[in-house]
């Protein structure tokens, strides 16, 4: 019987080394990225079955990474393993194409359920989050109401490396953009947010458990 391929894609050394040890009793793993781009080069040259991937890498995210995948590697099934729990995050990882979310906090058995959910073709969410998010698309207003629900995946990592003391110029450069481009995000967090200045940002980066 062939074993279910999967692709890893996470910049954390030591949990991708014994995720590959822990996985391979099962599953067939084609290969780890720790990026972004390496993530969407490696996934179109293994066609793996699955990919878990986290959101928050170097350069490319995660999500922007799936997007790409998605039309590249069309029977790629893309599973998110990731400590993001916030219910816009979430959303916004299935709009990219995302087949399955489950939480860095997850038991092996879990996500072994889950890789073999998506690659059945099915969606799985980690029930941590699962009974959140009906309730929320249940209300009326299907999303929350507060300013940081409207921050995206790449501003929260930008947001994230401000608040652990990141010049505009690092953060640029972790995340493999121009300085211009990081300093337009920063701007658009502010409007978004309210705030006039670096010190507001970080105190948000604190509520949304960023840091």
């Amino acid at each position: 019987m062939k074993l279910i391929s999967v692709l890893l894609a996470d910049d954390h050394l030591l949990l991708m080394d014994s995720l590959v040890l822990l996985l391979r009793r099962d599953f067939d793993v084609v290969g780890i990225a720790h990026d972004g781009k390496s993530m969407v080069e490696m996934a179109k040259q293994h066609r793996p079955d699955v990919i878990v991937a986290d959101i928050s890498m170097p350069g490319i995210n995660g999500i922007d990474a799936t997007r790409v995948v998605i039309k590249e590697v069309r029977s790629a099934r893309i599973l998110f393993l990731t400590m993001h729990s916030d219910l816009p995050v979430v959303e916004e990882a299935f709009k990219a194409g995302a087949a399955g979310f489950v939480l860095k906090v997850c038991g092996m058995e879990e996500l072994s359920e889950a890789i073999r959910t998506v690659a059945a073709g099915k969606t799985y969410i980690t029930p941590l989050i699962g009974g959140d998010l009906i309730s929320t698309l249940m209300t009326s207003g299907a999303r929350d109401s507060s300013r940081e629900t409207t921050l995206t995946v790449r501003q929260r990592e930008i947001l994230r490396l401000l608040a652990e003391g990141k010049t505009m110029k690092e953060a640029a450069a972790v995340m493999d953009i121009s300085a211009r481009t990081a300093e337009s995000h920063k701007y658009e967090m502010m409007r978004k947010l309210g705030v006039q200045t670096t010190a507001e940002l970080i105190r948000h980066a604190i509520r949304l458990k960023l840091v």
